[in-house]
């Protein structure tokens, strides 16, 4: 039985993440990135494609734990079990790297006496490749190809191969412990340093609990948002500052379905807002790394500027399909690459020069040049914003003009003409952008508002409605109480809500987005509406939606991409970015609403 996309947890060193269930399997783990292959693989195949279990012996994978949690405010994964002859704690973690990445688990005994039991398969390149399993120096060690593993434990363990497996056998009485490392590293490098992992899980406590003390939020959702916060810490690439989207790829938004995409890139799209949560937590340094990263990416001809970069700000992410996996629940094709890194996307230019002007009004250390590539993106953006395009959803349709691409290239003249007036010694025409500005914006009250249902519309002469409009009053296109705004609230949530949720776009028949099947709420366009009636003057019921989209969250915290309301359980990449940036901004909206909540 597939495990719920809920049942996981993550851990991981800030350059790469797994997946740990319920019922203790490491199911999915890309080494040495996030977006390298997966040794595990199980969570989008089977057992045989990957994966490393870890509980009681005479349990099978239906199995669960009795509780779990994290240990603080930590990435420390404590996982108990209750047996009839006592009781066990496995933690798993990762420890930030020095030169190799370490999964570590140590099982420890906390009453009585268990047998446990491990059974490690290890597959390279996303489940297709079995390695050629030795052992050396008391270890067990896998290589094939590029890749090379190490496995061992502290004390050593009785340990056999079975059917292209790695077992052991041992028990763990009350105050006895049982590590396990398994490192990785280039098969044409020596072995790493062994890490003391007794010593590496106080390390690695001390640092998280370190980092979670700088968090600056005192409001009432505290707990909620610190996790939140570092659940984007851990989707953070640290060498580069980079944040994906997710850890993982084709985890389905339509169970048995197509819609499976390879989110462990960084979106442009996210900009603004993840700069927004990460300055309203208190985090200069991380929210600096994350600009930083920003104008590396998109540095160059603005003609040229993509959507989606690399970890590092690579541009070619190529889209592949993996047959030899079967999907989550049969979810296919499993794919790795995105093939929307090559659309147009005109709201990305706007998302940019909002999170540069933001960073600028946060102070922070400013940057010489981000100045003349804002004029420069604005410049082109000035000549292409009339196009149409894929949108913000990445539709794989025919392209539109789409209300939301517009509405952010307003922002990005506006942006730029409010610098220019608050800081008349830098260079540019505030004339010319504020034409730009005041031209856009009668277009899309002209062109994008449907006067008879009172409601901004998905695209130019589209009856169609889209939660990406709820960010209008957000941005200041329009004040909170004209009445477009509050009528396109309302629309949203009558026409695409569900169960106090609210999808993204209706996926019927008649969806722009020329894909099969449909989707589950959207969770981050679930965070904006609770914004969006906050703006309006309902503060009440902006509250209770935040609350309802807490209970959400998964019994570690984490939320996916989407929920399907029906059936009760999260869709899509998971731990989702964008999910966990709207619960921290909404949070924070609501604590300025009523600072004494």
């Amino acid at each position: 039985m597939t495990p719920r996309i809920e049942d996981y947890a993550l851990i991981g060193d800030l350059q790469t993440a797994a997946l740990v269930g319920r019922n203790g399997s490491v199911d999915w783990l890309c080494l040495p990135r996030f977006d390298s292959g997966a040794c595990f693989a199980a969570l989008l195949g089977d057992e045989d494609n990957g994966h490393w279990r870890i509980a009681p012996k005479g349990t099978d994978s239906s199995d669960t734990c009795t509780r779990r949690g994290y240990a603080g405010d930590s990435l420390v994964l404590e996982t108990f079990w209750e047996t009839r002859t006592g009781t066990v704690k496995v933690t798993d973690f990762m420890p930030q790297r020095d030169k190799a990445p370490d999964l570590m688990r140590i099982v420890e005994g906390i009453s009585g006496s268990v047998d446990m039991s491990s059974v490690l398969r290890l597959r390279f390149d996303f489940g297709s490749v079995v390695p050629w399993m030795r052992r050396s120096h008391g270890h067990r060690v896998a290589v094939a190809g590029p890749d090379s593993v190490w496995l061992r434990s502290d004390p050593p363990v009785k340990t056999w191969g079975q059917q292209f497996s790695t077992c052991s056998s041992f028990t763990v009485a009350e105050g006895e412990q049982v590590a396990f490392v398994l490192t990785w590293h280039a098969s044409h490098a020596p072995r790493p340093k062994l890490i003391d992992p007794y010593e590496a899980l106080g390390h690695t406590l001390s640092d998280w609990a370190e980092w979670a003390g700088r968090c600056t939020y005192q409001g009432e959702y505290r707990q909620a948002v610190l996790r939140s916060l570092i659940t984007l810490k851990a989707l953070t690439y640290g060498p580069t500052g980079g944040i994906v989207a997710a850890p993982t790829t084709s985890l389905p938004e339509d169970i048995g379905g197509v819609r499976n995409w390879d989110y462990r890139y960084c979106w442009l799209r996210d900009s603004t807002l993840t700069l927004g949560a990460l300055l309203a937590g208190g985090y200069l340094d991380e929210a600096a790394a994350w600009r930083d990263w920003l104008l590396r990416a998109v540095a160059g001809d603005p003609a040229d500027l993509q959507i989606m970069y690399g970890l590092a700000g690579e541009r070619r992410l190529p889209e592949t399909e993996l047959p030899w996996l079967r999907g989550y629940e049969g979810s296919r094709p499993v794919r790795t690459g995105n093939e929307a890194v090559r659309q147009r996307q005109l709201d990305v230019y706007g998302e940019v020069i909002d999170s540069l002007g933001l960073a600028r009004d946060a102070g922070l250390e400013s940057k010489t040049h981000a100045w003349k590539l804002q004029l420069s993106l604005l410049g082109f953006l000035e000549s292409t914003w009339r196009e149409p395009d894929e949108g913000l959803w990445e539709i794989r349709g025919a392209r539109r003009h789409f209300v939301h691409s517009k509405l952010m290239a307003w922002v990005a003249a506006d942006r730029t003409v409010r610098t220019l007036e608050e800081s008349p010694g830098l260079p540019g025409n505030a004339d010319r952008w504020r034409a730009m500005r005041d031209a856009v914006h009668a277009e899309v009250c002209e062109k994008g508002y449907d006067p008879v249902r009172n409601t901004f519309t998905q695209s130019y002469g589209s009856r169609e409605l889209d939660a990406a409009t709820l960010l209008i009053v957000r941005t200041g296109f329009l004040p909170p109480d004209d009445p477009r705004v509050v009528g396109t609230v309302d629309a949203v949530r009558e026409e695409l809500g569900r169960d106090g949720l609210v999808r993204r776009y209706s996926t019927d028949g008649r969806s722009v987005d020329g894909l099969p099947g449909r989707e589950g709420a959207f969770v981050v366009c679930s965070f904006w509406l609770a914004d969006a009636l906050l703006q309006t003057g309902r503060a009440a019921e902006a509250r209770q939606l935040f609350e309802l989209l807490l209970t959400l969250r998964n019994d570690v915290g984490l939320l996916a991409e989407e929920y399907d309301t029906v059936a009760g359980r999260q869709l899509g990449n998971f731990p989702q970015a964008f999910s966990h940036i709207g619960l921290v901004n909404t949070a924070v909206a609501l604590a300025a609403q009523d600072p004494a909540g």
